[in-house]
C-alpha cells in the first residue's frame, strides 16, 4: 500500500526522535541512523518488530513516555510465556475511543441502542474497549463480561439488548442457547459485533440466522490500542482500518518482502498516533490481503480482508501444512456438518495420525457414509489421509472466549 503524504510526514516525525523517547526502539535501531530515512523506500528497509522482541521489553520497557503518563496497561491475552504489556497514556486512550466509536457507526450502531459486552475484561483489552467505544458514542453499555449465560439471557430480554459485541464462539454458545429455550421472540437482537478469533462464513451464517442478527468483523490486537481498529461495513467485502491512526503493509511471511495490493500475506501494522508504546513495522502473523477499489458504502478508509488464518495456525502432518481454514472450507460443503469441529493429532506406531471430529444432525446409524465423505474430500484437497469422526450437535466443548479447536498431542 502506497503512503499517503500524512501518513510519510507522521512516520518521518515519529522516527526524528524515536530513539531518544524508547529505550525499546534506541535498541532495535542502534545501527541505524532514522535520520536518513525519507521514503516509503527507506522505511521499508527497516528490520520488523515482533511479538518476541516485545516479550523481552518485560514488564515495562515498551514505554516511550514518563511512568508518571502512563495512566493504564493492558496485556496480551496469549496463556503461554512472558505476557506483553503494553502502556497507555491518556490520549491512547481516547484516541482508541474514538476508533471504537467509529466502528459502531459504521455498523450502523446510534445513541439509542442497547450494547450488550461479554469479551473479558481487565488486563485484557476487549471488555474496556468496547465499552469505552459505547460511552463515547452516547449509547447505553451493558458490561457483561464473560459467562453466567442465565444472566446474560437475563439481562438481554429484560433491557432489551440490541447490539450483542462477543466472541464468535460465545455467540455462537449465546444462539445455542436461546433457540435451545426457544426464546428467540424475546430477544431483541439487531447486530452482533464479532471478534478476537478467525470464524469461517458456515459459523457465521448459523449465528446470524439462529440469532436473527446482521453480524460485523471488528479487528484488533493488545500490541495495537485491542479490539477497535477496523471494522467490516454492511457490504461484507472486507474490514475497514483507520488509516489516519495505522499505517499497514503485507508481507511474504517467509522472505518479509512487502507485497502487492491484492496478495495475501502476513499484516504488518505502524502506529502514527500512539504515545506510551508506540510500534514500527510490527508483524501481526494474521494473514489478509490489502482490498484494492472503493467500497460502495462509501467510506474512504481502505480495507483488508477477513483474517483467513495465522502463520502460527499452521500444523504439519505427514510432511503437509495445514491451517484451520482448510477444515472449515471442508464442512462448508457438506450441509449435514455443523460449523463446529476439532482435530486431534497423534503419532502412533511410528505414524501420525489426525482425526477430526465434527457436529451433525444426521442420525448415528446413517453417518458412516457422511464420514467417509469428508474423509475423502480432504484427500482430495490437501492429499493425505484423514479419520473423520461424526459427533452429536453440541458435544464438542463451547468456549465464553476462543474455542480451541486444533490439539496437536506429539509433543
Amino acid at each position: 500500500m502506497k503512503m499517503n503524504g500524512y501518513q510519510m510526514e507522521t512516520i518521518l516525525r515519529i522516527l526524528s526522535d524515536l530513539k531518544q523517547r524508547s529505550p525499546f526502539y534506541s535498541k532495535v535501531y542502534k545501527d541505524i541512523d532514522l535520520t536518513k530515512i525519507k521514503t516509503q523506500e527507506d522505511f521499508e528497509k527497516l528490520p520488523y518488530t515482533d511479538k518476541a522482541d516485545l516479550r523481552e521489553a518485560y514488564p515495562l520497557g515498551l514505554a516511550a513516555v514518563s511512568e508518571k503518563d502512563i495512566v493504564r496497561i493492558h496485556s496480551s491475552s496469549g496463556t503461554t510465556g512472558t505476557p506483553v504489556i503494553i502502556p497507555y497514556t491518556a490520549k491512547d486512550i481516547e484516541d482508541w475511543a474514538i476508533m471504537f466509536e467509529r466502528c459502531y457507526r459504521l455498523a450502523g450502531i446510534t445513541d439509542k441502542d442497547r450494547i450488550q459486552i461479554t469479551p473479558g475484561y481487565g488486563l485484557w483489552t476487549a471488555g474496556i474497549g468496547f465499552q469505552a467505544g459505547v460511552e463515547r458514542l452516547g449509547a447505553m453499555a451493558i458490561p457483561m463480561g464473560p459467562g453466567n449465560t442465565d444472566k446474560q439471557l437475563k439481562m438481554a430480554i429484560d433491557l432489551g439488548s440490541t447490539v450483542l459485541c462477543a466472541t464468535s464462539s460465545y455467540a455462537l454458545l449465546l444462539a445455542e442457547e436461546i433457540d435451545k429455550r426457544g426464546i428467540k421472540d424475546k430477544i431483541k437482537f439487531k447486530k452482533g459485533i464479532i471478534g478476537s478469533e478467525r470464524w469461517g462464513d458456515k459459523m457465521r451464517n448459523r449465528i446470524a440466522a439462529t440469532l436473527g442478527v446482521e453480524l460485523y468483523d471488528i479487528y484488533g490486537l493488545t500490541e495495537v490500542y485491542g479490539p477497535g481498529i477496523g471494522i467490516s461495513c454492511s457490504y461484507k467485502n472486507g474490514i475497514h482500518m483507520w488509516d489516519d491512526y495505522l499505517y499497514f503493509e503485507i508481507i511474504d511471511p517467509k522472505t518479509g518482502k512487502v507485497l502487492p495490493d491484492g496478495e495475501v500475506g502476513e499484516l504488518v501494522i505502524t502506529t502514527l498516533r500512539k504515545e506510551g508504546a508506540p510500534l514500527i513495522r510490527y508483524r501481526t502473523h494474521d494473514l489478509t490481503k490489502i482490498i484494492t477499489g472503493d467500497c460502495p458504502c462509501g467510506s474512504r478508509f481502505p480495507r483488508i480482508d477477513i483474517i483467513t488464518g495465522r502463520t502460527d495456525d499452521m500444523i504439519k502432518v505427514k510432511g503437509v501444512n495445514m491451517f484451520p481454514a482448510q477444515f472449515e472450507e471442508l464442512l462448508a460443503k457438506f450441509p449435514e456438518a455443523s460449523s463446529e469441529y476439532q482435530v486431534m493429532i497423534d503419532h502412533l506406531d511410528g505414524k501420525d495420525i489426525l482425526t477430526l471430529f465434527f457436529e451433525t444432525v444426521v442420525p448415528e446409524e446413517q453417518r458412516a457414509v457422511l464420514e467417509k465423505s469428508i474423509s475423502a474430500e480432504f484427500k482430495s484437497m490437501i492429499n493425505i489421509t484423514i479419520n473423520s469422526k461424526a459427533v452429536n450437535i453440541g458435544d464438542l466443548p463451547r468456549s465464553e472466549k476462543k474455542t480451541p479447536r486444533i490439539f496437536d498431542n506429539r509433543y
